[in-house]
């Protein structure tokens, strides 16, 4: 028998992350980088290792940066990093290392060190990670993350480990850095779902611990037929606290979350040749093989036949 996993490991083995660490920059003020919306499927984060930053990204505040912070933008939205200083920025040069591209510029102010990659989340299934997660994520990874708890401490000592291979050109070195980034996205999202304030979405719900029961039995157990009463029993609550509670956490309702779930393992389980349509709808919990087909279809936007085909021919 395999040995139960909590929630957060559950949907990263639904929806599997990679990571890529591309580029270090090192500037001296004044300087200011600008980048594009990301693709689908890609999710660019961003790490402080050394100096300050200000980040400015459409729809959210000014955000100062500082040593330690890990940035995450979940939507792939545009954004802007700069000194602050206001004073136009010179140009900035590239130059190949053997692991990764290094940016670097004349100023002769504060100096940054930055790295800057992406996450890689397959499609389509990075559309629920978008939905499930805010549109900016900042994560404080420095001295005092480090001294706040066990995952700090382990957060801070995955950028270290980071930026001293991002600083040798050894054999490997690109391997490493990208397990290092996938690592870095499980950690940073366990660290944000402890934090006192935790942000919007799945990470919001996982930090209310009252509400926890409901989370592990969907992920758990996503082919059961679970009623608003049920879940509600599980955690302690009248039927109405827990939907509303749920509701106002997540932004969507625990039956939309259960759906997202099973659409997740049924387009994995598809992808298998020998798997059946009606086999998998039982799996996920359909009794009945037309309400899956329905509720495929409105959530992938193909039936479960044609997306089998596609991936068959894409793989």
């Amino acid at each position: 028998m395999s040995p139960p996993i909590d929630w957060l490991s559950r949907l990263l083995n639904m929806i599997p992350v990679s990571g890529r660490l591309e580029i270090r920059c090192a500037y001296g003020a004044p300087w200011r980088v600008g980048y594009e919306p990301s693709p689908p499927g890609e999710l660019p984060y961003h790490v402080i290792v050394g100096g300050s930053a200000i980040l400015e990204a459409p729809g959210e505040p000014v955000r100062p940066l500082q040593t330690g912070d890990i940035v995450i933008l979940p939507h792939g939205a545009p954004h802007v990093l700069h000194d602050g200083s206001g004073v136009p920025p010179g140009p900035a040069t590239k130059r190949p290392g053997l692991n990764l591209t290094i940016t670097e510029n004349g100023g002769n102010g504060e100096r940054l060190d930055m790295l800057c990659g992406r996450f890689i989340v397959e499609r389509p299934h990075d559309k629920l990670l978008r939905e499930y997660l805010p549109p900016l994520l900042v994560v404080p990874a420095g001295r005092e993350a480090a001294s706040s708890s066990p995952t700090g401490a382990q957060l801070a000592g995955l950028v270290a480990m980071m930026r001293a291979e991002a600083g040798n050109e050894n054999i490997g070195g690109n391997a490493m850095l990208n397990a290092l980034s996938a690592a870095l996205f499980t950690l940073t999202l366990r660290f944000a779902g402890e934090a006192a304030q935790t942000p919007s979405g799945l990470l919001a719900l996982a930090g209310n611990p009252r509400l926890a029961p409901a989370l592990s039995a969907l992920f758990h157990e996503p082919e059961k037929p679970w009623t608003l009463p049920e879940l509600a029993a599980l955690c302690n609550m009248s039927r109405a606290t827990f939907a509303r509670h749920f509701q106002e956490s997540m932004g969507r309702s625990a039956s939309d979350m259960l759906t997202d779930i099973r659409m997740t393992l049924a387009a994995n389980a598809l992808r298998k040749p020998s798997a059946s349509v009606s086999v998998v709808s039982e799996t996920v919990g359909y009794q009945s093989e037309a309400s899956f087909q329905r509720a495929f279809k409105q959530h992938m936007g193909m039936t479960p036949a044609r997306w089998k085909r596609q991936e068959a021919v894409a793989n």
